[in-house]
């Protein structure tokens, strides 16, 4: 550990200053330094009858001390000007994971399941599993036969908090009516793509079975899902197996399947995910930081000493 210590403020010394060639004006007060002790105009000796006078060699080293306060002081306000620059700690910053909700909105979301519908448990699931993954972008697509982007990437989760009254399957519009998964993973899949920097998931929350990802069509997407570096995990919120398609695609891409019994089962869910899918933390570069408030700490007591010798330690010329 000491050694590692020793290695930084190696590394500091060349870059410890943003503007170096200040430093140079420490010639003002070096010079000032050198004229207060070779100076010979020490104050004026006023004879007395039958008194004798030593070399006063201790006064004048107090003196002397005292009157090289100023360009001391001098010197700390050069350094100060030039910038004087400490290498700060490496800062740890959280990997973004971006991360599409791809909620089925079908009539048989309305179905009975904890204190309300299937939709509703799976909406207050996710609420929760925002809490679990603050830092993230998150996304939010709805499904039926027709696919709806409701909120795109954003860290800001607010809208996605906000949706679930106005996405009702009870409220939806026909076309809503059917459960089309396919399309609703190639048009997450064409959401998350658009992310330049971090992983990529999707969070299938569904009750049925799709025709659009069966035998060969259920392949293609796994394999380009793959491709693409996209985890997909499913949540089937509905009694039964879960269909065998959405397992095949699940496991190609990294993923895996629950089937939840119950509201609280849901919410256990969306934790394990959370705990399968950690957050990577990243190690940025030290960054050189400006280091003042000792420096000027030691500027303020010799202006203080400065001032403490000013009423009486100095020479007088009576």
């Amino acid at each position: 550990m000491l050694s590692q210590s020793t290695n930084i403020d190696i590394q500091w010394l060349p870059n410890g200053f943003n503007y170096p060639w200040v430093l140079w004006l420490w010639l003002i007060p070096m010079l000032m330094i050198i004229w207060i002790w070779q100076r010979r105009s020490r104050g004026v000796v006023i004879p007395v009858d039958h008194s004798v006078h030593g070399d006063g060699f201790g006064t004048r080293l107090m003196i002397g001390m005292a009157e090289m306060m100023a360009p001391l002081i001098l010197v700390i306000v050069i350094w100060l000007l030039a910038g004087p620059l400490l290498l700060g700690k490496p800062t740890e910053k959280r990997a973004l994971t971006n991360i599409q909700f791809c909620v089925d909105v079908s009539g048989s979301m309305t179905a009975e399941f904890g204190e309300g519908s299937r939709y509703d448990a799976s909406m207050r699931a996710i609420d929760q599993f925002l809490d679990f993954r603050e830092g993230d972008a998150f996304g939010l697509t709805f499904f039926g036969n027709t696919v709806l982007h409701w909120c795109p990437l954003t860290t800001d989760s607010s809208a996605i908090r906000c949706s679930p009254p106005f996405m009702r399957p009870e409220v939806l519009p026909h076309w809503f009516g059917g459960t089309s998964i396919g399309a609703a993973l190639l048009a997450c899949r064409r959401e998350l793509m658009q992310a330049e920097v971090g992983d990529r998931m999707i969070i299938l929350v569904s009750d049925g079975e799709s025709g659009d990802i069966s035998g060969e069509a259920g392949v293609e997407i796994a394999d380009r899902l793959k491709t693409e570096e996209i985890t997909v995990y499913a949540i089937h919120v509905a009694e039964g197996e879960v269909p065998e398609d959405i397992l095949n695609i699940t496991s190609v891409t990294g993923g895996e399947v629950f089937n939840p019994g119950d509201e609280e089962s849901l919410i256990d869910v969306f934790a394990r995910i959370d705990q399968m899918e950690k957050a990577q933390v990243e190690q940025s570069i030290a960054e050189q930081l400006d280091h003042f408030k000792p420096y000027a700490a030691i500027g303020v007591s010799l202006l203080g000493l400065l001032t403490l010798c000013g009423f009486g330690l100095r020479y007088t010329p009576w």
